[in-house]
């Protein structure tokens, strides 16, 4: 199962994540990073993500790690 990490002292709420990920897993957190701003998180209870990472292409901030789980 494919997943993103957010580096929430990176990510400044712009979300544009959120409108880049095919199956609308990206969404903007409930609480507030240590700099004031809702950082982007992953819901994907059904393992939905494809690891496609255009999520992180799109991020101005470098703030998403994309972990590719391979098929064998």
């Amino acid at each position: 199962m494919s997943h993103i990490e957010v580096d929430e002292n990176r990510c400044k709420g712009c979300e544009l994540c959120t409108t880049a990920c095919p199956y609308d897993l990206v969404v903007m957190a409930d609480h507030f990073s240590a700099k004031g701003y809702r950082p982007a998180t992953q819901v994907d209870p059904e393992g939905k993500c494809t690891g496609c990472a255009l999520c992180a292409r799109i991020c101005p901030d470098i703030a998403i790690t994309v972990y590719r789980t391979v098929k064998e």
